[in-house]
Formats: structure tokens, sequence, C-alpha cells
């Protein structure tokens, strides 16, 4: 136990987004939406990648044909590889999250100069899973508590886009979004209420007990725990909804060559929240407090994109993208309030992310092999954008790089079925907490269309 101890001074309590699209690959956007779009390493401006435009340039919608609809129904499997290490201890610990489904729905209508439709896109669902044995865990005489934590992150989208001219498309989408929450996580009680903890304020009893004991010798080796989880597969125990938009326009330069841009606002999302009573603090072995947890103002960043593509040939399409993410502004810090119902009191946290604002390089081709068979590849290059000061072993969302293949098959004149594959090199950092956290992943995604 004196070890762990040791070790949870190295990890505090900040796994708070330890999920979902924490583990996403570019930051917590995927490197791609759909299999079309994905196998091209993510480009999405500038081509003709089925209704999974509605999450990214609404006007490419545009390029159906007039009196023609089109259903999508897609699912992507995110396949994560998390280590974490402290090499002076000589411990490793493996995240047993490593493989989320990622549903998606579309439907779109093209209706003379007008083409409408929804979606619904699942743009996070993952997490990480820490065991009570690992030192992430912890175990407390005969209890065991793992270390845990996943976010989902959802979208039911309105998209319209409108031929202006011949040459000219614009569109926007409306984003009808729900994000979810659950939440384990140990640490000691130094960590969380100390004179350097996360516990920025608080008032009536529970605050005063935290602080009281916090100021303790024996406040190190006391483990801490915040605890907020409904073991449900599709929902989290603490839950949000709002909205958010784009708007996009697609240019045609000339017969071969379109160029496209979109902006996607940052959202606006309620406060994510627990009922009364669906949280819990505790000092193991001392106390434990039932109440509510609220995370405030969790919001996904802005993104700006540009891109275009050339049809090079009739069988070769080529296309790029540069893309900005504006992580400072949406992850500068992240907060939470804990209200309790037994003790009375609430107690305010405050971890700093100071993410960086992300440049994403998209590059892609397909080539039509025959009337029925298309053959894609891409490379999608980014950099990481939290410092490593701030990583967190629940939350190693560091990932850069991506390698992608994909490919279509025409079973009939109606229907087809696209998937993709994406590898994501592994990538390894040192937090400022002392731990080395490496991860990689594999993702999946497979389509199938109908034309109507």
């Amino acid at each position: 136990m004196k070890t762990n101890h040791k070790i949870f001074l190295l990890t505090p309590l900040c796994a708070l987004l330890a999920a979902g699209t924490a583990h996403a690959t570019n930051g917590m956007l995927m490197e791609g939406y759909g299999p079309i779009s994905t196998g091209m390493g993510g480009v999405s401006q500038a081509i003709d990648h089925g209704t999974a435009a509605v999450v990214q340039n609404p006007a490419t919608l545009g390029m159906m044909a007039d009196g023609t609809a089109r259903v999508d129904v897609a699912f992507g499997i995110l396949g994560p590889d998390v280590k974490s290490s402290v090499p002076a201890y000589e411990m490793t610990a493996e995240s047993g999250g490593t493989s989320y489904l990622m549903p998606a729905f579309g439907y779109t209508r093209r209706s003379g100069a007008l083409t409408y439709g929804l979606g619904i896109f699942a743009q996070g669902g993952m997490g990480t899973e820490y065991d009570a044995t690992s030192f992430m865990g912890v175990v407390h005489e005969e209890i065991r508590f793992p270390a845990r934590s996943e976010l989902a992150v959802g979208n039911v989208l309105f998209p319209v886009a409108y031929q202006v001219n011949s040459n000219l498309t614009v569109g926007a989408t409306l984003k009808f979004i729900w994000s979810s929450l659950d939440m384990q996580m140990n640490g000691s009680l130094a960590s969380l209420a100390g004179p350097n903890g996360i516990v920025t304020g608080g008032e009536g009893e529970l605050a005063e007990m935290m602080g009281t004991m916090a100021q303790t010798e024996a406040a190190k080796s006391i483990i801490a725990r915040i605890d907020f989880s409904d073991d449900n597969d599709f929902t989290g125990a603490a839950k949000a909804t709002g909205f958010g938009a784009s708007l996009g326009m697609t240019y045609k330069v000339s017969p071969e060559v379109m160029v496209g841009a979109s902006y996607q606002s940052k959202t606006a999302l309620d406060d994510m929240e627990t009922g009364n009573s669906g949280a819990s603090i505790s000092a193991i072995g001392g106390f434990i407090d039932h109440g509510k947890i609220t995370v405030i103002d969790f919001q996904m960043p802005s993104v700006f994109a540009v891109g275009a593509s050339w049809q090079a040939s009739p069988a070769l399409l080529l296309a790029a993208d540069v893309k900005y993410i504006g992580w400072a502004d949406a992850m500068e810090s992240f907060k939470m309030r804990y209200d309790s119902s037994e003790m009375g009191g609430s107690v305010s946290f405050v971890m700093p992310q100071n993410w960086k604002d992300q440049t994403v390089l998209n590059l892609g081709m397909a080539w039509k092999a025959n009337d029925a068979l298309t053959l894609r590849a891409g490379l999608n290059l980014a950099d990481n954008p939290i410092p490593d000061a701030y990583v967190n072993p629940l939350f190693p969302a560091i990932v850069k790089n991506h390698v992608t293949l994909g490919l279509g098959y025409k079973v009939s004149q109606a229907g087809d079925f696209n998937m993709s594959v994406a590898v994501a090199p592994k990538v390894t950092v040192t937090s400022g907490q002392g731990v080395e956290i490496s991860h990689a992943q594999t993702n999946w995604q497979l389509m199938y269309s109908h034309r109507f």
C-alpha cells in the first residue's frame, strides 16, 4: 500500500475527461467522419463523401444528383492502446478500455437547388479503465476501487445546402448535442484538498472536514475518491444538452478542380449534472458523502477548415484539407462542483488544461480500379495539443499522425459498402507528475449506402 500511495502523489486527481472524445485522435475530435473521408486521411471540404458531410462541410451535400435521396448506416470501432508507467517504481498499468462502438445514420434528399436531411452521429464514446490492483487504482483492505471515466458526445444534425449557381454551393447545419460522463478517480487527500490541490473553494461541513484533514501529514496517505457512474453502456451519470452550428461552401474552379471551406462554432452545452445523490466523495477509511456533481462549461471547440480536390484523371481523385481547431479557448481549464446532500455544503475544483490550438493536415487519394471497386489512402498529420505538464494517464489525448486506407464496393446500382482503417502510431510522453504515458490506435469504420 505504501507504494500505491507514493504513486498517487505522482498522479493527482485530474482524470475527469478520460473517455469518449478524450481518446479520439485530433485531440478530442475524430480523424475523419465516415469511411470515405477517413479512408482518404480525413479530407472532407471538397469531396462527395455522403451524409457524413453534415459533421464537416454541409455544402458538399450539394454534389448529389437532383431528384435523388441517400441513406447511410454506419458504425465505427475505436481501438485505443494506452499504457502508463512510472519507471522509477517499475510499475505499468494498461487501460482495459480497448474497443468502443460509434454508430451513425444519415439521410439526405436533393430537390432542385436545395438539399436537406438529418444525421445522427456519435462524436465520442469510449473510455479509459485501470484495474483496482494497478497503480492507477487502489485496494483498501478487501475493497477494490478501479479508476475509470467514460465520456460520450453525440449530435442530431439538421443540414441544408443550396446551389447558388453552377459553381457555388453554400450550406449550414444546426446541431442538437448531448454529452454525458461517468467518472471514478482516486488520489491522495492532499492532492485533492491540500494547499496545492485542485479544490479551489467550498463551504459548509463537508468543506471544513476536507480542509482540516488535508492539512495533516496523514493526508498524503489518505486515499480520496470521487465517484459518479450509472453503469449504463449508452449514457453517463452526469448529463447535458445544447446546440452548435456550422457553415460551409464549395466552389467549382474548373470541371476538375473544386475548393471548399467550413466553420464549426464552439458548442453551447449546458453544465453536465448528476442527480442530487448521483455522486459520492470520500476519504477511504474515513468518511463518505453522497451528493451532486456539476461539470461546469464543458464545450467542444470551434473548427475552421479549407480544402481542395482535383480529379486528376477519370480514375484518380486527389484532395487536401487544412483544419485549425480552437482548443485553447475550449480547454483552458476543467471545472467541477460537488454539492453535498448529506453533510451539507459544497466544494469546487479547477484543473488547468492549457491545451494549444491544433493545425491538422489531411491528404487523400481515391483510385477507381473498375466500375465496382474504389481504393483509398491518406495521411492525417497533426501535433499533440496537450502540454506534457498537464497530460494525465486517464486523459491521454496525445495521438498525432495517422495512416489510413479504405475501399468502396458497389453491390448494385443503388447500394454500396465502404470501409476504412486508420492506424495511429504510438506516441509517448512524460507528464509533469513523472508518469510515462503511451497511446496508439487502430480504428475501423464501415458504412452501407442506399440511393433512391
